[in-house]
């Protein structure tokens, strides 16, 4: 997964919070009649931005931007189970509003992606252990603990801790993505690669890894 830029206050080059595609962007100023002058001046505190890949703008007042809303935060990935894409861009609309809404659906969003995984979906903490008995760094269950998604006072998924700070919120967006990135894409790279060789290459691999039947 290519590394997201969130959009950013003057920032000339960003993943443009419509299309996702990091690209160059434009700053304009608004104009508005001055009818005590007779002429036309800067209104200073609201600007607009325009993604040269897309054309699409976005409005930006006293350095934050206010449409469209969605908070700046990374899209779901495309390899994302389609059973958790609806909680995850559900928490990545309300996160500005409420972390802890935010929080309770990505949980959900983690336990839903906990099943497409292989897993039982009822205990995180054991799910996330199985994971990392396969492969899953350790650092992704180091986190997951600091956010009290597997430790003994984390809540369930879909209930609400009613300490979530929004770092916790914003963290868990980007370990979700990791997840998927090292559990379902990198897999699906590497076996798209394998397919590739000559079937006399494939065949001396598989016997070397002792799996020619």
């Amino acid at each position: 997964m290519q590394n997201y830029h969130p959009p950013e206050y003057k920032k000339l080059q960003f993943n443009c919070i419509h299309c996702g595609v990091y690209s160059s962007q434009s700053w304009q100023n608004f104009y508005c009649w001055n009818r005590l002058h007779a002429g036309y001046s800067i209104h200073k505190p609201l600007e607009f931005c325009v993604c040269e890949h897309c054309k699409k703008w976005s409005y930006w007042y006293d350095g934050r931007m206010i449409v469209p809303s969605v908070a700046l935060v990374p899209p779901a990935h495309t390899d994302m189970p389609l059973e958790c894409v609806a909680d995850y861009n559900e928490a990545r609309g309300i996160v500005d509003l409420s972390s802890r809404a935010a929080s309770a659906l990505l949980r959900l969003a983690l336990q839903k992606l906990m099943i497409a995984l292989g897993e039982n979906g009822k205990n995180i903490n054991e799910n996330i252990g199985n994971l990392v008995e396969k492969g899953l760094p350790v650092e992704v269950r180091q986190a997951l603990d600091f956010c009290r998604i597997v430790d003994n006072n984390a809540v369930h998924p879909g209930e609400i801790e009613i300490n979530d700070t929004p770092e916790i919120a914003y963290n868990l967006f980007n370990i979700i993505n990791f997840i998927i990135e090292d559990r379902i894409s990198r897999p699906m790279h590497i076996q798209s690669l394998f397919v590739q060789l000559p079937e006399s290459v494939k065949k001396a691999v598989e016997k070397r890894d002792g799996l020619d039947t």
